[in-house]
C-alpha cells in the first residue's frame, strides 16, 4: 500500500552562525601540523560560539525565519527543539529558547524537545507531520541548535577540527492549495553501536557527584572505524527499503542532503549510492560537522540561493549516535 502525502509546505528558513574559527587557527592553537585539519576531516573553517547560548541562537534563527514569512509567533503552534545539547538539564530546550525570543513570553505556545543526536531535526520534520494531522497544528517551527565545541577533547585531533556551532529554525505549515508536501519519513536503530559515539560523564550513570570533571569521560568520543562499518552495512538496505511503499525511486531525487558527518563519511555516502554528479549536497568543508544543525542548515542554505526550487524532491539521509539511520523525503 502507498503512503498518502500530506500538503505540509516549507514556509520559511532562518539561521545563525557565531564567530568563524579557520582550521589554520585551531592547528596553531593547538600544535597541529598545518593543513591535518582540511586533510583529515575536511574542514576549512567552522564556527564557535563566544557568549552565545543554545537558546540565544535558536530564538535568532527562529526571528529571522519569521521575517521571511507572513506569520507572526503569534500564528504558530508548535515549536520543537531538535538537537542534542542544550543550556541545561531543566527546563527542556524548547522552553528556553521561547523565553529568548522578543515576544516570548507573550504567547503560551506549547515547546517540546526532540533529541535523536545528529537526526533530531529529520525525527522532528515527521513528528511534526503526524502532529499536524487534521490541522491539530497549522504553523510548527523546528529549531535546531547545536554547540558542539562545548564537549570537545582537546587531545583528539580527529574530533577537535571537525564540529561547528550553529542554528538552524524551518517553519512548516499545512497548506491544502500548494503543491509542496511532506511525503514519509523513517528511522531504525542498530543498537550494536550504541557505544560508537557517545559523552558517559554528565548523566546518572556518570552523575557529577561521584565523578570530577575528566575530558576524556565528559567529552565527545567516536569510534569512527566501527560507525562506518556499520553506516557502510546497513545504510543502502535502509535506503531501498525506504522507498519500497511509496510511489518514487531513489534516482527520481533532485536534491539529496546527507548529515556532514565527515570527510570519510561524505565520501562513503557517495560511493555507496552513486548519484548523478550535483545531485549530493554537503557544507562540511566551511562548517564541519553541526551535529543534527548540519543536514537542515544544507537544506536552509540552497534554499536561500535558489538551488532547490519549488516542486524539488528532496530527501534527507543520515546516520546518528544510538547508532540510527533515518531518512526523510519531502517535494519542496
Amino acid at each position: 500500500m502507498s503512503i498518502k502525502s500530506k500538503k505540509i509546505k516549507i514556509v520559511s528558513t532562518g539561521a545563525y552562525l557565531p564567530k568563524k574559527v579557520s582550521s589554520d587557527d585551531l592547528e596553531k592553537k593547538y600544535n597541529l601540523k598545518t593543513g591535518w585539519s582540511e586533510k583529515f576531516s575536511g574542514v576549512a573553517n567552522r564556527h564557535y560560539a563566544t557568549f552565545e547560548s543554545n537558546g540565544y541562537m535558536g530564538a535568532r534563527a527562529i526571528e529571522s525565519a519569521l521575517q521571511k514569512s507572513d506569520l507572526d509567533l503569534k500564528d504558530i503552534d508548535l515549536i520543537i527543539s531538535a538537537g542534542a545539547t542544550f543550556d541545561f538539564p531543566l527546563p527542556n530546550q524548547a522552553c528556553v529558547t521561547k523565553s529568548k525570543l522578543k515576544d516570548g513570553f507573550k504567547y503560551n505556545i506549547p515547546s517540546i524537545d526532540v533529541d535523536t543526536s545528529c537526526l533530531s531535526f529529520v525525527t522532528s520534520f515527521d513528528i511534526a507531520s503526524k502532529m499536524m494531522d487534521n490541522y491539530q497544528y497549522k504553523n510548527v517551527i523546528i529549531v535546531t541548535t547545536e554547540l558542539g565545541s562545548k564537549g570537545l577533547n582537546t587531545k583528539n585531533p580527529e574530533t577537535l577540527t571537525l564540529f561547528g556551532d550553529a542554528a538552524v529554525a524551518i517553519i512548516v505549515s499545512c497548506d491544502e492549495l500548494s503543491d509542496s508536501c511532506y511525503i514519509k519519513g523513517s528511522l531504525n536503530t542498530y543498537s550494536e553501536g550504541v557505544n560508537h559515539a557517545i559523552i558517559k560523564g554528565g548523566g546518572n550513570e556518570f552523575f557529577f557527584k561521584d565523578y570530577e570533571y575528566d575530558e576524556s569521560l565528559h567529552s565527545f568520543k567516536m569510534d569512527g572505524i566501527n560507525l562506518l562499518k556499520l553506516a557502510r552495512k546497513e545504510t543502502a538496505i535502509f535506503a531501498n527499503k525506504f522507498f519500497e511503499d511509496i510511489d518514487f525511486s531513489i534516482n527520481e531525487m533532485d536534491v539529496v542532503i546527507p548529515h556532514q558527518a565527515s570527510k570519510i563519511g561524505l565520501a562513503l555516502f557517495k560511493k555507496i549510492f552513486d548519484f548523478e554528479k550535483g545531485i549530493v549536497k554537503d557544507n562540511l568543508l566551511n562548517h564541519g560537522n553541526c551535529i543534527a544543525a548540519s543536514i537542515p542548515l544544507v537544506l536552509h542554505q540552497l534554499i536561500e540561493s535558489g538551488e532547490i526550487k519549488r516542486g524539488d524532491l528532496c530527501f534527507l539521509l543520515g546516520t546518528s549516535a544510538g547508532f540510527s539511520i533515518g531518512a526523510t523525503l519531502f517535494r519542496f
